[in-house]
C-alpha cells in the first residue's frame, strides 16, 4: 500500500454534533484557514484542542490539487506520530459539514510569542530547542510529507518541561512530484523559500530553508531579512541572509554555519536535508563558543 493509499484508508465515520459531544472552555483563537478551541470531551472528560476549518478556504486551497486526491489536513495529522508532533486522536466532519480535527492540548505559548517576549524558558535552552525542532520536520520529511509553514508560530512550548512541539497541518502535502511542481505559493512569507515565491519546483528543501529562518529568529530575535506582511518579504531571499553574528557575536561558530547552510538562495546549494543539519550540530554543546 503507497503512502497516499494508506492516508486515504483512515477515515473517521458518522459526523460530530460539536457542542453535544464538547463544552467548550476558551474563546476561539482564529487562525488562516480555521478556528480552534480548548474544549472539554463530555465523554470522558478529557481536555483536547478542537481545530474546525473553515470550509470556504479549505476548499479553495484543496482545488490547487484537483484530481491528484490529496490527503486532508486530519489524515495527514492521524499519520504522524512523534514526541516532537502534537498528537492527533480523530478527525471527520461536523453537523454542519465542515471538517474537524481533534488533538491533544498543550497548555503553553507558540514559539513566536516567546521569543517576543523573550520567555525566561528559552534561556540557555535554544540549542536544545533548535535540535528538537529539527527532530520534528525530520519525522515529517521521514512520513514523505513537506509541512510547507516551518515558522514560529507553528511551534508549541510545552508548560512546565518547556519542549518544543510542532502543530498545523494545513498547507502539507505529500512530497511527490505532483505536488511539488511550479505554482503553490503557500506558506508565511518571512519564512518563505526563494523558489516558492518565484514560483519554481520545490520539495522538502522548502522546510530546511523556513527551519533556517526559525533557528535564526530564535537565536537572534531578529530575521535574516527585513521583515514584511505580504508575499514580498519573500523577493528579498533571492539575496545572502544578514551574518548571525552580527545580531549574536558569541553563537558558536559550527551553529553559525549550519543555519546559514539552511538560508541559502539556490537549493542546490542549501544544505540538503535536516538530517544533514541535525548531523552538522551534533557535537555542540551550547550555542554560545
Amino acid at each position: 500500500m503507497g503512502l497516499l493509499d494508506s492516508f486515504r484508508s483512515m477515515f473517521s465515520g458518522g459526523k460530530l454534533d460539536v457542542s453535544r459531544r464538547f463544552a467548550l472552555q476558551r474563546k476561539a483563537i482564529s487562525g488562516t484557514m480555521s478556528k480552534f478551541y480548548m474544549a472539554k470531551d463530555r465523554r470522558d472528560g478529557r481536555i483536547v484542542g478542537l481545530k474546525i476549518l473553515d470550509s470556504e478556504k479549505t476548499t479553495a486551497f484543496e482545488s490547487r490539487f484537483k484530481g491528484l486526491r490529496k490527503p486532508s489536513e486530519g489524515q495527514i495529522a492521524m499519520a504522524l506520530r512523534h514526541p516532537r508532533i502534537v498528537e492527533t486522536y480523530e478527525h471527520g466532519r461536523t453537523t454542519k459539514d465542515e471538517l474537524y480535527i481533534v488533538m491533544e492540548f498543550v497548555a503553553g505559548p507558540d514559539l513566536n510569542s516567546a521569543i517576543i517576549a523573550d520567555d525566561p524558558a528559552l534561556q540557555g535552552r535554544r540549542l536544545v530547542l533548535i535540535r528538537q525542532m529539527a527532530d520534528a520536520v525530520a519525522a515529517v520529511h521521514a512520513a514523505g510529507l513537506i509541512h510547507r509553514d516551518v515558522c514560529p508560530r507553528n511551534f508549541l512550548l510545552v508548560e512546565g518541561s518547556g519542549d518544543i512541539k510542532l502543530i498545523d497541518f494545513g498547507l502539507t502535502v505529500p512530497a511527490a512530484e505532483p505536488f511539488m511542481r511550479p505554482g503553490n505559493r503557500t506558506g508565511t512569507p518571512n519564512y518563505m523559500a526563494p523558489e516558492i515565491v518565484r514560483r519554481q519546483k520545490t520539495d522538502q528543501r522548502v522546510d530546511v530553508f523556513a527551519f533556517g529562518v526559525t533557528s535564526y529568529e530564535l537565536l537572534t530575535g531578529e530575521l535574516p531579512w527585513p521583515r514584511g506582511a505580504t508575499g514580498l518579504a519573500a523577493m528579498s531571499h533571492d539575496r545572502p541572509a544578514d551574518d548571525i553574528r552580527k545580531h549574536r557575536p558569541t553563537i558558536h561558530p559550527a551553529l553559525a554555519k549550519a543555519i546559514h547552510a539552511c538560508l541559502l538562495p539556490e537549493p542546490a546549494r542549501r544544505c540538503p536535508s535536516i538530517q544533514h543539519f541535525l548531523k552538522a550540530i551534533a557535537k555542540i554543546e551550547h550555542e554560545d563558543a
